[in-house]
């Protein structure tokens, strides 16, 4: 775990795989991926296509949950929350984020973001704060549905998540914006 490492308070769960036709592991975010919202060239607040396997055995549904603990706010920033996909869902197309949520299987919902908009918003780290990490996380939950409101904050999903929790599939990106 690093400095700042937004798992170092959570417990342990087991580790299943997520990958990405979109982003990779490990590499740096493509245009798609900034936000338009907040006038980064050539952003378009495109979510990325996740697949994942390898879930525990139990599993009842997913939550997605993409956060930047680097962002210069004391709490870092949520990107794209969804909760309540079904378990027999392992995919999420690029662009499922969008103002809809037209990519989302039924039943599942986005959960405002930090900027309060219930949709996927993609990077904007301040000109010259150098790189910041964009956590990608797939939560294999013990419940089919979270109980969280729709409304809800995604620290709000993450606090009520925490007990529920039997595996976590997380690749991790980076973004910068020149100074």
């Amino acid at each position: 775990m690093t400095a700042n490492d937004p798992f170092a308070r959570l417990p342990e769960a087991a580790t299943f795989t997520v990958t990405s036709t979109t982003v990779s592991d490990g590499g740096t975010l493509p245009p798609e991926q900034y936000s338009g919202l907040f006038g980064v060239p050539g952003g378009k607040d495109v979510s990325p296509q996740l697949s994942w396997s390898g879930a525990p055995a139990g599993t009842k549904s997913y939550a997605v949950t993409v956060y930047d603990p680097d962002a210069p706010t004391g709490s870092g920033f949520w990107h794209w929350a969804v909760a309540d996909i079904p378990a027999t869902v392992t995919e999420l197309p690029e662009g499922a984020g969008d103002d809809t949520g037209s990519g989302l299987p039924a039943g599942a919902f986005q959960l405002p973001n930090d900027a309060r908009s219930a949709r996927f918003l993609g990077a904007a780290p301040p000109a010259g704060h150098g790189p910041h990490r964009y956590v990608v996380v797939v939560h294999a939950l013990d419940v089919e549905s979270i109980g969280v409101a729709a409304d809800a904050t995604p620290a709000v999903l993450g606090f009520t998540m925490a007990g529920h929790i039997l595996g976590r599939a997380v690749l991790t990106v980076t973004g910068e914006t020149p100074a």
